[in-house]
């Protein structure tokens, strides 16, 4: 599994870093929103945040996924 998730994390990185995206057909997944951060900046996630906030304020749709985490690129 190590292997397997150190494999992930350098084929993200080089597509983040030849312009792509970690984002998958299906969106971004728990195991790849880390990087969205050095993706998209801070600024970006917190409005996705935002706005993921305004429209489910409950947090019915999707709880606990990538909108609802504390993550910041400072913690």
């Amino acid at each position: 599994m190590v292997k397997a998730k150190k494999l992930v994390k350098g084929m993200v990185k080089r597509a983040i870093a030849l312009g792509g995206t970690c984002t998958g057909e299906h969106g971004v997944g728990i195991g790849k929103r880390e990087y969205l951060y050095e993706e998209l900046g801070y600024g970006t996630v917190e409005l996705m945040k935002n706005i993921k906030r305004t429209i489910d304020p409950l947090n019915l749709f999707n709880p606990g996924k990538v909108c609802c985490q504390p993550r910041s690129p400072h913690d």
